[in-house]
């Protein structure tokens, strides 16, 4: 029960009668057990969650279908796989505290049950549109506030109106005015593509947008990637400075306990070459045995982003 989760998804659970098991911090052995144990039907995660929950090697299969709410970042596509084929039912959704809690949900349509595992997981890792106590959802050019084209290509920010929205932050109006502007919109800080469909897709908070050689670049995108590839375990994407570039990605990566031949960083990168534009490229891959999380599992890029600075400029290339 923690930021918007905790100001929705309790109180849903409350409203239609159900049972909330509370956990202290995540652990996916507790998890299994407490499935087990209580008959739980559905249950939150951010992403690094799901990550954790499809890792584990769980002795016994799920005793029924277990339906998880994932929101808090865009989930690897190669994660969503991985944690439906266990037997888990993901939704996704996305919102603020600033919010109330969630406003954008990926409504599920029953002609996609007929795609390809690939295509479903691909859609389903869309934040999607709007409820019910939201008004208007939109992404807008900053500069100018006009909607972006609805192609799932054209990047802009995330707009909130309605009546969930806050008035402001306590005591503090100037970081209200930098989020809240005109008519009650707030600016969500989120970069996104709208779908033709009307369905959103964050593509990256702005501030961890990499601008490299004069293009932005999404670490979401980057970061799925990596997660495809069998032996990473956990995988974050920060900016590092870059002699030549600006900035260049930078990618954290943790491996799987139970892998024998580890892949080295230039692994890594080599495995991302055919998977993304040159200029999306990780230049540099450190290994950890963990990325640094929050007690609620989710990573902690600023954290990370002060370890790309304390390795200084990477040396002029042109990759």
């Amino acid at each position: 029960m923690f930021h918007t989760n905790g100001w929705s998804y309790p109180w849903g659970m409350a409203a239609v009668g159900g049972t909330n098991i509370c956990l202290r911090k995540f652990d996916a052995r507790i998890v299994y057990s407490a499935i087990r144990q209580h008959n739980v039907t559905h249950l939150c995660g951010a992403p690094v969650v799901l990550n954790m929950i499809a890792n584990f090697l769980s002795s016994e299969p799920l005793p029924n279908p277990v339906h998880i709410l994932t929101t808090g970042a865009p989930p690897p596509t190669a994660v969503l796989f991985r944690t439906e084929a266990l037997g888990f039912v993901v939704s996704h959704g996305y919102g603020l505290t600033e919010t109330g809690g969630l406003v954008v949900y990926c409504s599920w349509k029953s002609e996609w049950n007929k795609l390809p595992a690939t295509e479903r997981a691909r859609l389903k890792a869309r934040q999607g549109g709007r409820t019910i106590g939201m008004a208007e959802v939109n992404v807008v050019e900053p500069e100018t506030w006009v909607s972006v084209k609805r192609d799932g290509a054209t990047l802009g920010e995330v707009v909130l109106r309605g009546v969930c929205v806050m008035l402001g932050y306590l005591k503090d109006p100037e970081g209200t005015s930098k989020c809240m502007r005109s008519d009650g919109w707030i600016y969500t800080g989120d970069v996104a593509v709208m779908h033709p469909d009307g369905y959103l897709e964050i593509k990256d908070r702005s501030k961890d947008v990499i601008i490299s050689g004069g293009e932005n670049l999404s670490s979401v995108e980057v970061e799925s990637v990596l997660y495809m590839h069998p032996a990473v375990n956990e995988a974050a994407v920060v900016a590092r400075p870059d002699e030549f570039w600006g900035e260049t990605p930078c990618a954290f990566v943790s491996l799987k306990a139970d892998i024998k031949d580890k892949p080295i960083d230039k692994d890594l990168i080599e495995f991302c070459r055919d998977k993304l534009p040159r200029f999306m490229l990780p230049k540099t891959v450190v290994l950890k045995e963990e990325l640094p999380k929050t007690s609620t599992g989710k990573i902690q890029k600023f954290v990370l982003r002060e370890m790309a600075k304390a390795l200084g400029a990477s040396k002029a290339s042109k990759l």
